[in-house]
C-alpha cells in the first residue's frame, strides 16, 4: 500500500518459504489443501486486516508452504481514486473467470505512476491467496474457502504502516485512515473470520475466529522476517 510499487499476482520468493523445520505452517497449508474448492476449481483464501498489520508477510509465508501459491495483492487492484470501490472490477477480472475455470487477467496499479499496467494472467491454481484490506468484504466472502484476519489493533497497525512508509506518505496515510475507518464501519471483516492470526514474538498464533470453524486450528510458530 501507499508508496510500494506492485507488479501484479506473483509467486513469493524462496526467502519467504518456511523451512522444513517449521511444521505448524505446513500443517495450516495441509488444512487448506483439504478444503473444497470455493471459486470454480480454486480454493480462495482471504488474508484481511488493517493496513500495517502484517498481511503481506504472513501471506508470503503461507504461500511458500503452499508450494508457491499465487498471491493476489489488493494493493494492485485498488487505486488512488478507488481505495475501496474496486469490487466490480475484481469480480469481472478475477473472480468470475476463475469461477468458470478460466485464466483471469488482472491489471496491476502502480502507486507511483498512478496508472494501471497491462493485464497479467492469473491461471486457476489449487490455492490462490487474496491479500489486502477488504479481502473479506461481503461481496467476496461467498467465494472464499477460508478467511483469515490479522488480529492487530487498528491504531497499532496504522502506526506500523506509517513507520514503514515514511514521512513522504504522511498525507496519503491521513486519507487512507479515513477511508479504512469508513470501509470497516460499513463492511466489517473480523466478525466473519474463520481464523484470527496474532503475531507473538518471533512467530504467530492462530485462533478460532468469530465465524467459528469445524476443525480446531493448529497453533502456528514461524519467523516473521524483516
Amino acid at each position: 500500500m501507499a508508496g510500494r510499487r506492485r507488479r501484479g499476482p506473483r509467486v513469493l520468493p524462496s526467502a519467504l518459504r518456511p523451512a522444513p523445520g517449521e511444521p505448524a505452517i505446513h500443517d495450516l497449508a495441509s488444512r487448506i489443501r483439504r478444503l473444497g474448492p470455493s471459486c470454480g476449481p480454486v480454493r480462495l483464501v482471504g488474508v484481511d486486516g488493517h493496513a500495517g498489520s502484517g498481511k503481506s508477510t504472513f501471506a508470503g509465508r503461507l504461500a511458500g508452504a503452499l508450494d508457491g501459491a499465487p498471491v493476489l495483492r489488493l494493493d494492485d487492484v485498488a487505486s488512488h481514486e478507488e481505495l475501496f470501490d474496486w469490487t466490480g472490477r475484481l469480480l469481472r477480472q478475477v473472480i468470475r473467470p476463475l469461477g468458470r475455470g478460466e485464466t483471469a487477467h488482472c491489471s496491476a496499479y502502480d502507486w507511483r505512476t498512478r496508472r494501471f499496467g497491462p493485464p497479467r494472467p492469473l491461471p486457476p491454481a489449487p490455492v490462490i491467496l487474496v491479500e489486502g484490506v477488504g479481502a473479506g468484504r461481503r461481496a467476496l466472502r461467498p467465494y472464499l474457502a477460508l478467511l483469515l484476519w490479522m488480529d492487530l489493533p487498528r491504531e497499532e497497525s496504522w502506526a506500523r504502516g506509517r513507520a514503514r512508509d515514511g514521512e513522504e506518505q504522511r498525507e496519503f496515510w491521513e486519507g487512507w485512515v479515513r477511508a479504512e475507518r469508513e470501509h470497516f464501519a460499513g463492511d466489517p471483516t473480523r466478525p466473519f473470520a474463520d481464523l484470527l492470526v496474532r503475531q507473538r514474538g518471533e512467530g504467530y498464533e492462530v485462533l478460532p475466529g468469530p465465524a467459528g470453524t469445524a476443525e480446531p486450528p493448529p497453533s502456528i510458530t514461524l519467523g516473521d522476517g524483516p
